[in-house]
C-alpha cells in the first residue's frame, strides 16, 4: 500500500508539472503574439506614397511668378492660365476651364476662370484638392504706402499651393491611386476690398473667394461629392507653421485631426502644430457650406503677423519659397490620398 501511494504521488506531481509547463508555454506564446501585434501598430509613415520632387514643385511656383502678377484680366493672368491648363492636359483624364462672370467689391465686372483637372474619372469615391491661382491686385498690407495700389507676385499666396498640386498630379499620374482625385484651382480668391478703400461696407467677406463661391454653387459635375477636401494656401514659406484653423475644425474636425496625425507620423509634428487658432475666410468655407464636403485648410500661420511677414506685400516673391516646405506639404497630402484607398 505504501508503494502504491508513492507512485500515485509521483503521477500527481508529474501531472501538475505538465499543467504548469503547458500554462507557461501558452503564456509565452500569447506574450509573443501581443508583442508582434504591438510591433505592427499602424502608422501613417508606413503608407507607401510616390516620391514628391521638391525641385519640380519649386519650378512650377517660379514659372507662375515669372509671368508677373496674375491679377484678373491681365496678360500675365492669361499666360498663366494657358500654362496650367497645358500642364494638366498632358496628364489628367479631363481638364475643364470653368469661366464665370462676377463683380469685385467695387461693382466692377470681371471674368474669372476656375481650372479643374480630374484623375480616375470613373471612380465614384473621390478626394478634392484645391488652391487659388490668382494673385492680389493690391499690395495693401505693404509697409510702404506707395505700394498699396501695386499688384503682388503672390509666390506664397497663391502660386505655392498650385505648385504643390501640380507636382502631386505628376505623382498621381505615375502611380494611380485606387480612388478618384479632383484638383480645383480657384480664380478671383484674392480680390477682396483693399484696406485703403474706405468706401467698402461689405461685412460678410463675400467679396473674397469669388471662384470657390461660383464653383461650389455650380460644380463641374452635377451633384458632385467627395469624401473630403484639402485646400492649400500659402504653403511654401521657408519658416513653415501650420496650425489647426478654426473653420476647418468646425466643419471637418475628424479630417483635420487625421491629416495632422499623418504629418506627425511623417516626422513633421513641429511644423503641423497641434494647436487651434482663429478661423479665416478662405475657399474651404464655401465648399463646406454649399456642397457639404468636409474640407480643411492647410494655411501658413504666423503668431506675430497673422499669415506670414510678406502677406499682401510686394515682397511676396520667389525668395519667400522653400522647396523643402513644398515637399513637406506635398508628402502629407499624398499620404491622405494613398491612405484613403
Amino acid at each position: 500500500m505504501r508503494l502504491v501511494g508513492l507512485l500515485n504521488k509521483e503521477k500527481k506531481m508529474k501531472k501538475y508539472l505538465l499543467i504548469l509547463l503547458v500554462f507557461a508555454l501558452s503564456f509565452s506564446a500569447c506574450q509573443k503574439k501581443k508583442e508582434k501585434k504591438e510591433e505592427k501598430r499602424f502608422t501613417y509613415a508606413d503608407v507607401k506614397i510616390p516620391s514628391f520632387n521638391q525641385d519640380s514643385a519649386f519650378l512650377y511656383v517660379k514659372t507662375q511668378c515669372d509671368f508677373g502678377p496674375r491679377a484678373p484680366q491681365t496678360k500675365a493672368h492669361n499666360l498663366c492660365e494657358n500654362y496650367i491648363v497645358s500642364f494638366f492636359e498632358k496628364i489628367a483624364d479631363t481638364v475643364i476651364r470653368q469661366k464665370f462672370y462676377t463683380k469685385l467689391y467695387n461693382e466692377k465686372n470681371v471674368e474669372g476662370v476656375n481650372i479643374i483637372a480630374s484623375f480616375n474619372s470613373s471612380k465614384t469615391e473621390r478626394i478634392l484638392l484645391a488652391a487659388h491661382w490668382d494673385s492680389r491686385l493690391w499690395a495693401d498690407n505693404d509697409p510702404d504706402e506707395k505700394n498699396w495700389h501695386s499688384p503682388i507676385i503672390g509666390a506664397n499666396d497663391g502660386a505655392s499651393g498650385v505648385g504643390v498640386l501640380m507636382e502631386i498630379a505628376r505623382c498621381i499620374k505615375e502611380d494611380m491611386p485606387n480612388i478618384g482625385v479632383d484638383i480645383v484651382l480657384f480664380d478671383l480668391e484674392d480680390q477682396g476690398a483693399p484696406n485703403w478703400d474706405e468706401t467698402s461696407n461689405i461685412m460678410d467677406q463675400s467679396d473674397w473667394c469669388l471662384g470657390s463661391q461660383y464653383w461650389s454653387k455650380n460644380p463641374h459635375k452635377p451633384f458632385y461629392q467627395a469624401r473630403f477636401g484639402i485646400l492649400l494656401d500659402m504653403v511654401g514659406y521657408h519658416k513653415p507653421c501650420f496650425t489647426k484653423e478654426e473653420q476647418s475644425n468646425y466643419y471637418a474636425s475628424s479630417i483635420l485631426n487625421n491629416v495632422w496625425n499623418m504629418a506627425f507620423d511623417r516626422g513633421y509634428g513641429s511644423i503641423f502644430i497641434n494647436e487651434l487658432t482663429g478661423g479665416v475666410m478662405d475657399d474651404h468655407v464655401w465648399v463646406n457650406q454649399n456642397l457639404n464636403i468636409p474640407m480643411i485648410d492647410i494655411v501658413q500661420h504666423d503668431r506675430t503677423t497673422s499669415f506670414f511677414p510678406f502677406w499682401h506685400t510686394i515682397k511676396d516673391d520667389i525668395s519667400c519659397i522653400s522647396p523643402n516646405t513644398l515637399k513637406i506639404v506635398g508628402e502629407v497630402c499624398l499620404t491622405a490620398i494613398y491612405s484613403a484607398q
